[in-house]
């Protein structure tokens, strides 16, 4: 029919969903309605295993003995009363016991308009069948009749609606549910190819269980949904018009009561989505990929402050409005962990503070391979144990409870849950009272919101008045409102063990002093970059004597080329010669500083430290190089040979340098993907794809590849000679630190032979002359 606005809605793609073990024995009773076919399709696209018997070829007792998980009566062309054979009876029977639902049924009444296969847009409660939907939807109606108002017992209640069609302006009632038992009707047809959305509420329905909200497991579990908004929502009373419009006398709902309820509208959309459903959530879970995981407490403890700071990656709030749209969270996140954060807290609400799942992804990633890493915490509005484990598989150590939002038993069973993932929440306070609820629970640590999350307003002092109620072995943190060393020098005196910054912190142009003055501290990682040892890596080493020379000259790495058919490979004698004279012979002590650990409970990079872990070696380490050679073979020549390191020169994956058991040394080209991929090769090298060959690194590129990654460090290595390291090294000069060590092989050769004297002269170069041994 040209011209009609229509959307056809149906199940385009038939095949169906997994099996549901929620819905494995459900029972639909047929009302002689041609519309039962596309119920029970439906149904089986969305996992159920369905048995359909007619209204009047069943008994009671024989459908009781079928033990059905639930019940869905389907649509009928006649009156409930009269033409409904079984159905109520069955309804009588079983609510209460399994959930129900039914489709055109219910006390009825003429609407005042006739439609017969059109659709009117449908507005919902937001809940049970409706979780997750948007408002407005159409639904497609073939009747003249609905419920009443008037009529409506007190055990039903509205859930949803066809706004202010009727006389004055009054609705029609679409949908109603049963207060306490899992019985839900709609007065439209939801499996018809007009509506909108039906399957996702025939879909919500099947993941019900128990015949009461208060039993039932779902996930969409209404009686808890109504306990959570009612702990933050005050009491009212009659504040709502039958078609589900406020009136005029509502409290305004503060900023919290907002989040919470967009929230809890987001989540369970997200629930409903394919990859990002509950239990797909937990099949990953199972397989243990969560990121590894570190204690919260534990590592407010090793704070190198005397307070431990929490540093919050905050884009947006409700009272500041936006900070920092523009803020790379991962790059934020390397800033404050350097600076000596304790815990990075990453705010993941979209809406008010533009923040998402994604970016604690991010930031943990950001921080991989760091020893001493902050602990990472999901700062969001949490209700649910979906958001919990969502944070674990994202990587995070710690999750937020807020004690206003939660009542009791929803906090504990969130608390202990966390507990079970092995993360221990900050559980959040504002009152003597909350804090009374905290340590009841049991938290290990407890933050003082100075923020009152219903009107917004700070107070600094708050945090100092609760500290009396706390028990000695709580960590107390202070949050929200801190901006200065003036805000947290009564916290250290009255026992605060953490602060937790944000908008400050975000404003700040150089995080790491902000950080040193705000808790008045001298800086915690510092190392002159000017005091840092180049090493020298020898390859291509053929002979013990060549060993030996380049050991004794200052050489901090030998390396032998184990790559059969190249001219510099070594025999598998000549190779364990060489190893034993690098595990006896010292290396001479060198004019520039060795030992460059940060200070206890500071934090480095990773390549920072993996780089000072192989300066502080008191011999040289033997280095194997092997190309596109089988994992297997690198093992079996590494524990032969004793080899300290293995380099890898050609296109072996990143990631065996955490299946080898020494340290690797990877090359790459400039600018190629994966070089400052943390926690897998202990150090980049920069080299031509072959290696060996003189052919000198186009320095533009090399000093392109520095400039991009901060914590990047790598071994240099290209057409390096005595005669021009120097040159080379001061084209970098900028990047100096960067560069942890250069490599030289045919640089340190006549005639295609490793010359003693070049080898001498190179290290000298780098390093000057030697000084006696260790």
């Amino acid at each position: 029919m040209p011209g009609l606005n229509l959307i056809d809605h149906s199940p385009n793609d038939p095949r169906p969903s997994s099996h549901l073990s929620t819905a494995s024995n459900l029972v639909l009773i047929d009302n002689y309605d041609s519309f039962t076919w596309n119920v029970y399709q439906y149904l089986v696209l969305e996992g159920a295993t369905v048995k359909v018997f007619r209204n009047d070829e069943i008994s009671l007792a024989e459908l009781v003995a079928f033990r059905p998980t639930q019940l869905v009566i389907s649509p009928g062309p006649g009156h409930p009363h009269t033409d409904a054979g079984i159905s109520c009876e069955v309804i009588r029977h079983f609510a209460g016991k399994i959930p129900i639902f039914g489709v055109c049924m219910g006390e009825v009444e003429v609407t005042g308009e006739i439609l017969h296969g059109k659709t009117s847009p449908l507005r919902h409660d937001a809940r049970g069948i409706y979780t997750g939907l948007s408002q407005d939807i159409p639904v497609t109606r073939y009747h003249s009749l609905a419920g009443t108002h008037v009529s409506l017992p007190d055990s039903l209640e509205v859930t949803s609606w066809i706004p202010g069609v009727l006389d004055g302006g009054k609705s029609i009632i679409m949908g109603v549910r049963h207060k306490q038992f899992v019985v839900e009707g709609v007065q439209f047809h939801p499996e018809s190819i007009l509506t909108q959305d039906g399957k996702v509420m025939l879909r919500n329905f099947l993941k019900m269980e128990g015949g009461t909200w208060a039993e039932n497991n779902s996930g969409r579990n209404l009686a808890k949904e109504k306990d959570l908004a009612n702990s933050i929502k005050p009491p009212h009373n009659d504040q709502t018009c039958s078609n589900g419009a406020p009136t005029a006398g509502k409290p305004k709902e503060s900023i919290l009561e907002q989040i919470f309820h967009h929230r809890r509208r987001g989540v369970e959309a997200q629930k409903l989505i394919s990859s990002q459903r509950p239990w797909d959530l937990q099949a990953a879970y199972d397989m243990s990929i969560s990121p590894p995981q570190i204690s919260l407490v534990d590592r407010l403890r090793r704070s190198p402050y005397n307070l431990a700071l929490m540093a919050e990656i905050k884009r947006a709030s409700p009272s500041k409005g936006v900070i920092s749209l523009e803020t790379c969270a991962p790059q934020q996140a390397r800033k404050y962990a350097l600076a000596g954060a304790s815990v990075i807290s990453v705010l993941t609400e979209p809406e008010w503070f533009k923040g998402n799942i994604d970016d604690l992804r991010a930031v943990r990633q950001s921080l991989e391979g760091m020893p001493n890493r902050p602990a990472v915490l999901r700062k969001e509005f949490i209700f649910d144990q979906y958001q919990i484990l969502e944070a674990r598989l994202a990587g995070a150590d710690t999750v937020l409870l807020i004690v206003k939002m939660l009542d009791e038993g929803t906090l504990r069973k969130l608390y202990t849950y966390s507990q079970s993932l092995g993360m221990e929440p900050l559980v959040e306070v504002n009152t003597l009272e909350e804090m009374d609820v905290a340590i009841s629970l049991g938290a290990q640590v407890v933050g003082v919101n100075n923020r009152n999350l219903t009107n917004f307003e700070v107070d600094l002092d708050t945090t100092s008045r609760l500290m009396h109620k706390v028990p000695r072995e709580t960590i107390v943190c202070a949050l929200s409102g801190i901006s200065g060393p003036n805000d947290v020098a009564a916290y250290s005196k009255n026992g605060v063990g953490a602060v937790l910054v944000g908008e400050a912190l975000m404003r700040a142009a150089d995080t790491a002093a902000f950080v040193q003055n705000l808790l008045g501290v001298s800086e915690v990682n510092g190392v002159s970059h000017a005091d840092e040892a180049l090493m020298v890596k020898i390859c291509g080493t053929r002979s013990p004597e060549a060993a030996q020379i380049a050991i004794e000259a200052g050489a901090d790495l030998i390396g032998i080329i184990l790559v059969e058919g190249r001219k510099r490979c070594v025999s598998k004698d000549t190779a364990l010669a060489i190893s034993r004279i690098c595990k006896t012979t010292c290396k001479p002590r060198s004019r520039k500083t060795m030992g460059l650990a940060s200070k206890a409970g500071g934090v480095s990079e990773y390549f920072e430290h993996t780089t000072n872990n192989l300066r502080q070696q008191d011999r040289a380490l033997l280095v194997g190089v092997f190309q596109n050679q089988s994992l297997t073979y690198i093992m079996e020549q590494q524990r032969t040979l004793g080899l300290d390191m293995v380099q890898l020169h050609g296109s072996e994956p990143i990631e065996w340098a955490s299946l080898l058991p020494v340290p690797v040394i990877r090359r790459f080209g400039c600018e190629e993907p994966g070089i400052g991929r943390r926690g897998y090769h202990a150090l980049p090298l920069l080299d031509s794809a072959v290696g060996g060959t003189g052919q000198s690194l186009d320095m533009t590129l090399v000093r392109k590849t520095l400039e991009v990654d901060a914590g990047l460090r790598v071994v240099l290595a290209g057409g390096l000679t005595p005669a021009n390291v120097k040159k080379v090294l001061d084209q970098v000069s900028d990047f100096r630190h960067k560069i942890a060590a250069v490599d030289v092989s045919s640089g340190v050769e006549d005639d295609g032979m490793q010359s003693l004297d070049k080898i001498r002269a190179f290290i000298t170069a780098v390093k000057g002359t030697p000084k006696a041994s260790i």
